[in-house]
């Protein structure tokens, strides 16, 4: 299945992991947290966005091959979550 996004499309069957998280801002560095994380500690950093990481990078390997769906709020992601889920 492919899933057609602004974005680019994505080949489901490629994906080896697919996963919520949010990109967050802490002292200038970015870093992808999970959802649980970023809950407990939301007060110590800057949400930059929730994404839904697909992951097509290979056991062992070196670079990261990956594509992220952004969204401003965990509504839109999970409402997302669950469009992605249909296909799966």
């Amino acid at each position: 299945m492919i899933l057609k996004s602004d974005d680019g499309d994505i080949d489901l069957a490629k994906v080896l992991r697919l996963y919520p998280a949010v990109e967050v801002n802490y002292e200038g560095e970015i870093a992808e947290m999970s959802l649980e994380w970023y809950e407990l500690n939301s007060s110590k950093v800057k949400l930059v966005d929730y994404v839904l990481v697909f992951d097509f990078t290979k056991h062992g390997s070196k670079e990261l091959d990956k594509k992220r769906f952004r969204f401003k709020s965990k509504d839109e992601l999970i409402v997302a979550i669950n469009e992605v889920a249909k296909y799966l």
